[in-house]
C-alpha cells in the first residue's frame, strides 16, 4: 500500500467525531420518531440498527391494507412515504413468513423528513379507522 493510501486510511481509522455525532442524530431521529408512531402501532427503539420495526395495527386484520404489502403499497400511494414489507426480509418456514405484518422504517432521511413521514403514516393509520 502506498504512503498516500495509509496516510489516508490513518486518518480516517483516527476520526471519530463522525460517529459520535452520527448515533446522536440518530438518538434523536428515534426519539422524536418513536412516539409517534407509538401511538397508533406497535414499535420500540431497536437495540442497534437505523430502522424501526413495526407492527401493522390490528385494525387492519380482514381488510385491504390487512398484509404489510399491500399497507406498504397504500402508505406509499396515499402518503407518499415508503416503507419495507417485513415479509420481504424473511421467507416462510413451517407455513409462517416472521416479517408478515411488519414494516421496516429506515431512519436515514433528515429528521424533519423523518419526523414528517411518521406524521404521514399516524394520518394514514387514523384515516382507515374513522
Amino acid at each position: 500500500m502506498s504512503p498516500v493510501v495509509q496516510a489516508a486510511s490513518i486518518a480516517a481509522w483516527n476520526d471519530e467525531q463522525h460517529v459520535v455525532d452520527n448515533r446522536a442524530l440518530y438518538r434523536e431521529k428515534f426519539s422524536r420518531v418513536t412516539p409517534l408512531l407509538a401511538s397508533v402501532m406497535e414499535v420500540a427503539l431497536p437495540d442497534a440498527g437505523f430502522y424501526l420495526w413495526a407492527g401493522i395495527p390490528d385494525i387492519f386484520d380482514g381488510s385491504p391494507y390487512s398484509t404489510d404489502v399491500e399497507f406498504s403499497r397504500q402508505l406509499l400511494a396515499q402518503y407518499n412515504v415508503v416503507v419495507l414489507p417485513g415479509s420481504y426480509l424473511a421467507r416462510e418456514a413451517q407455513g409462517h413468513n416472521p416479517g408478515a405484518g411488519r414494516i421496516r422504517m429506515a431512519l436515514v432521511a433528515e429528521t424533519a423528513e423523518c419526523v414528517e413521514a411518521a406524521e404521514r403514516t399516524v394520518q394514514f393509520i387514523q384515516s382507515k379507522v374513522h
